[in-house]
């Protein structure tokens, strides 16, 4: 468990690490550490919390963004929040340097959230 990331909404780990892979389980947009803290109005704000939630718990790890290979986006509204959310996502990648990426749209989140996003990290090899 990563100290200063969100309490998990169910039994699991932040990240769990095996021969240098790091995989981070799927961060909800809240905005402070207490499971039950609200989430920010509309997908660009929930997408920009979910990316501070999880670099903290890269953070945690000793990683960054720079470190992440693949990344799972979750949106309970595909197609009225893609565009936007992909607005947002971007700006944390920059352009050649973006980790594969899959976007799923789903029929629920927890508490209701608009986005989830997990990731892969891989440590540096020396």
């Amino acid at each position: 468990m990563i100290a200063g990331a969100p309490d998990p909404v169910a039994p699991f780990s932040h990240a769990v690490e095996a021969d240098g892979w790091v995989f981070v389980t799927g961060q909800m947009p809240f905005t402070d550490t207490a499971n039950d803290s609200p989430y920010p109005e509309g997908i660009e704000a929930q997408t920009r919390q979910v990316m501070e939630n999880l670099q903290r718990v890269l953070s945690g790890c000793g990683l960054e963004l720079a470190n992440v290979v693949s990344v799972r986006i979750f949106l309970l509204y595909f197609n009225e929040d893609y565009e936007r959310m992909n607005a947002v996502y971007a700006a944390y990648f920059p352009v050649g340097k973006r980790p594969a990426r899959t976007c799923i749209g789903v029929s629920g989140l927890a508490r209701n959230a608009r986005v989830e996003i997990d990731m892969i990290a891989r440590r540096p090899q020396s």
